[in-house]
């Protein structure tokens, strides 16, 4: 008897917190805060882990970075990488048998699925990524932060059964909450979660994402204490010319982050062309990003230490320009060899190198000191991660959280955005919807386009018709469907399947001439199928020039399922619109 009244009152707690969270904007927002606080949580374990690997395998002193390690012995980083790359392999090879299905990631989820992400197949994500990254591949634990902290925050939403609009903004906090975390930068994890999570901004996702996006850090800042900024003499201000170099900065990283990604797919194609088992190629990438250690260990894992210290110390163009090239190789190598992670803190390496690099042969071309090289080496960072990840805000708060400058964020912010319409115009996708693109999925940004994939034929055709043969006689068409009866009745031949459709007015308006129905048929290779979006129905509609065709169970046996007119669809295609604009504006 207790242990049923507990579970009522127990269960009577969760109806009321559900009915809360989805009827109270301050419960959303509390909900959010908890959410980033645990995002936090988990950026900081996965962190620690990371350098607990590379400490063991590598030979680490605690707190170490391995990337700004000035040299690593061939023999040891061959044995961590290809270990690695071994183990990753066979996890692969289980995965491919016992979880065949593909993990959706925050973008996709919400640009697809309104929000909804499977908690197990993102846990093993974020093996993967730690796997790889503390073996000390060439990728980054950003990936995973995103992954594992959206996630958490989509199968909490689904507990609460909060509407489709309110996941999707929850998926954006958790997002949120982990990047500022990885960067101790609220604003950057708050506008990540805007321009490439949620893909919009607005008044009502506002106080979840920023709650979010603090509590990550406090809880950050509260584990590891405060990170120290960079140490470089910054600009007091920036006149009009200086900002010519700034915009041809932007350019070349635009450039550079759309050769990165062709790398990356050029390199999976390479692997996938080989005979190389599956399980084997991560092995032979990490050996090969191995021989690149020697050279230098900047190219290894994320590129933190090398990024702090690129950026500070005084390297001659040569070798600046050469740690781009082996960390953009290795970074190509290690994703494409099979390796699991991302981009975000390489693009952060990469535009530095390239920035700097930049500034250093500015010397030769403009007579005038604009920016000290590691100013140029900021501008760079920014510009390349836009190319790459996407983001302009995002970069341009990421500077002024970093930095503290004003000024420089101004510059940042130009480059930014010449970045991203270069990205834009001459290739179209940023990384994550490079490879949903190379998927054949076509998704530019994480704005919810899921709704129209719902929204099919198959949900919005009439059923109640009835289809008539097509070799009867007009007179018995006209008795059985006078004027005003209907406007316009599906025909089917002799074996049931689809001939066309007739319209009322036509048949009564024959003359004498017409003696059967078949004469009279419009539209008869023109058919809807029950899968085809509301998108696909309209331009159907506008080819055939048609007001209403019929909906068919495929082009094959083409026996009839109902029927759709252009004005219903539209009408619907209207009302789904306009509800989306009411989400998005809190109405």
């Amino acid at each position: 008897m207790a242990r049923a009244q507990e579970q009522k009152f127990f269960g009577q707690a969760a109806q009321y917190l559900r009915a809360l969270v989805r009827s109270e904007e301050i419960s959303l927002v509390v909900l959010a805060a908890i959410l980033g606080a645990v995002a936090g949580l988990l950026v900081v374990a996965m962190n620690q882990t990371s350098q607990f690997a590379h400490e063991i395998l590598y030979g680490l002193a605690p707190g170490e970075r391995l990337s700004a390690r000035p040299h690593l012995p061939l023999v040891r980083s061959a044995l961590a990488l290809c270990g690695g790359g071994l183990c990753m392999g066979l996890l692969s090879l289980a995965l491919a048998r016992w979880l065949p299905r593909r993990t959706v990631d925050p973008i996709e989820a919400n640009a697809l699925y309104g929000g909804q992400m499977s908690l197990k197949d993102s846990l093993v994500v974020v093996v993967q990524t730690l796997l790889s990254n503390g073996a000390g591949a060439s990728v980054g634990l950003e990936a995973g932060y995103t992954q594992i902290g959206a996630a958490v925050a989509s199968r909490v939403g689904r507990v609460f059964r909060v509407r489709r609009a309110d996941l999707r903004v929850l998926v954006g906090c958790g997002a949120a909450g982990a990047i500022a975390s990885a960067f101790n930068a609220p604003l950057t994890g708050a506008f990540y979660a805007f321009e490439l999570v949620i893909g919009t901004y607005s008044l009502v996702s506002l106080a979840p994402v920023v709650a979010a996006a603090i509590s990550a850090v406090m809880v950050q800042r509260f584990i590891l204490g405060d990170e120290p900024g960079y140490d470089i003499t910054l600009p007091a201000g920036i006149e009009t010319v200086d900002f010519l170099p700034v915009i041809a900065l932007g350019m070349l990283c635009a450039l550079a982050g759309i050769a990165v990604m062709y790398a990356v797919t050029l390199t999976e194609r390479v692997f996938a062309g080989s005979r190389v088992p599956l399980w084997l190629r991560p092995a032979i990438g990490g050996l090969v990003v191995a021989g690149f250690a020697v050279v230098t260990p900047s190219v290894l894992a994320s590129g933190h230490g090398a990024l702090r210290e690129g950026l500070t110390a005084d390297m001659p163009w040569r070798t600046l320009l050469m740690v781009l090239l082996l960390k953009a190789a290795s970074s190509a190598i290690s994703l494409g060899s099979g390796f699991r992670g991302g981009l975000f803190f390489a693009s952060l390496l990469l535009g530095a190198m390239l920035g700097k690099a930049f500034g250093a042969l500015m010397l030769f071309v403009w007579p005038i000191p604009v920016f000290p090289d590691a100013v140029y080496g900021l501008i760079g960072m920014c510009g390349m991660a836009v190319a790459i990840v996407g983001g302009p805000l995002t970069m341009a708060f990421l500077a002024l959280e970093s930095t503290a400058s004003l000024p420089l964020t101004v510059a940042v912010l130009a480059t930014a955005v010449v970045s991203s319409l270069t990205v834009r115009r001459t290739f179209g996708y940023s990384f994550a919807t490079w490879r949903f693109h190379l998927r054949g999925e076509t998704i530019r940004s994480a704005v919810d386009i899921g709704w129209v994939r719902n929204l099919t034929v198959g949900r919005m055709m009439r059923r109640d018709i009835r289809p008539v043969r097509a070799d009867i006689s007009l007179a018995v068409f006209r008795r059985d469907y006078p004027l005003g009866s209907t406007n316009r009745v599906v025909a089917i031949d002799d074996t049931d399947r689809y001939a066309g459709i007739v319209w009322v007015a036509d048949a009564h308006a024959a003359g004498a001439q017409i003696t059967r129905i078949d004469e009279l048929l419009h539209h008869t290779n023109a058919v809807l199928l029950p899968q085809m979006t509301v998108k696909e129905a309209a331009t159907l509609f506008e080819t055939a020039e048609a007001d209403a065709l019929a909906v068919v169970d495929s082009h094959e046996n083409l026996h009839v399922l109902g029927l759709l007119t252009e004005q219903y669809a539209l009408r619907r295609y209207s009302e789904e619109l306009d509800r989306r604009r009411r989400d998005i504006s809190g109405e």
